[in-house]
């Protein structure tokens, strides 16, 4: 096996395209334990004589990894497989759930069985291009929103980042109406348009959203309630809490789409809530706090 330094060092001296492939291949052998030529050259469109050289060229980077079957002449794991690539674990969740698709050749479905619940949050690709141009491109975007306050409206937004409470997609921005920094519901718009002669104005930058910027640490704890090693196993805590660090404006969101329990003396019955806020005092000035499930804002 090679040390990690040689093997960095023969990686690079590859190309992008190539590393790609290379990465695939391992992918196909460490999730679903064989991969063949074939898979390369539908996914990669490569020729015969290609898709060979790339299996030789892993199998010189790492050799303990892959055998040829001859029976079935695909390659497959070996016991000693080391992974030369990363593999995030959320991106090879949303792999094994959803495919891959990058708008060329895109593999539709599921590469594993995998049920997942149904999105209701419906996203359209017209909205999702120049929402993503003005946050790349660092212009403004004119959109016509719907709020339950104020109904249908042509807004002019500068956005800057995407999120999501997990159930729906937003895109953090400044609102030129209301004139502050807020969350709009993508799945909310009915047009956007990327203005090309408007200019970012230095108090909408992203440097200037200060709920975006701060930084709250949380420690969550089982629920007294309910059977704590389980919850602490569950969640793998350290030394009995889940430390995190989170923006203040997803703060909010993430304890409601986590069901975490945030009143003062853990008292929400719902067995849903399986881990408590051991000091709501963190969420002070925190404006996505009134998403959080039991929080009172008087506490002081």
């Amino acid at each position: 096996m090679m040390t990690p330094t040689i093997l960095t060092e023969k990686l690079n001296e590859l190309s992008q395209a190539q590393r790609e492939r290379l990465a695939y291949i391992e992918f196909k052998i460490y999730f679903f334990g064989k991969v063949g030529r074939q898979d390369l050259m539908i996914r990669f469109g490569v020729a015969p004589a290609g898709a060979t050289r790339d299996f030789a060229a892993y199998r010189e980077l790492a050799s303990k990894n892959i055998e040829l079957d001859n029976v079935s002449k695909m390659y497959v794991i070996r016991e000693g497989f080391v992974p030369i690539f990363e593999h995030v674990p959320e991106r090879v969740m949303i792999a094994l759930s959803n495919g891959f698709g990058d708008g060329i050749n895109p593999t539709a479905g599921a590469l594993i069985p995998c049920e997942m619940t149904p999105s209701w949050n419906r996203l359209s690709i017209d909205i999702l291009a120049p929402i993503s141009r003005g946050i790349s491109l660092g212009k403004i975007v004119r959109i016509k929103y719907f709020s339950d306050s104020s109904g249908l409206s042509e807004r002019e937004i500068a956005p800057f980042s995407f999120a999501t409470d997990g159930l729906r997609w937003h895109v953090r921005a400044f609102d030129r109406k209301q004139r502050k920094f807020i969350d709009f519901v993508l799945s909310r718009m009915d047009e956007a348009v990327v203005v090309d002669d408007a200019v970012v104005l230095k108090e909408e930058l992203p440097a200037q959203d200060h709920q975006w910027n701060r930084i709250v640490e949380m420690d969550l704890v089982p629920h007294p309630d309910r059977k704590s090693e389980v919850v602490r196993r569950d969640y793998e805590m350290v030394d009995g809490a889940l430390h995190i660090t989170v923006r203040a404006a997803m703060a909010g969101y993430i304890l409601r789409q986590w069901h975490v329990d945030c009143s003062p003396d853990h008292c929400l019955a719902d067995k849903a809530f399986r881990l408590w806020l051991q000091d709501p005092l963190v969420l002070y000035g925190v404006e996505s706090a009134f998403l959080a499930p039991g929080y009172k804002k008087e506490i002081t």
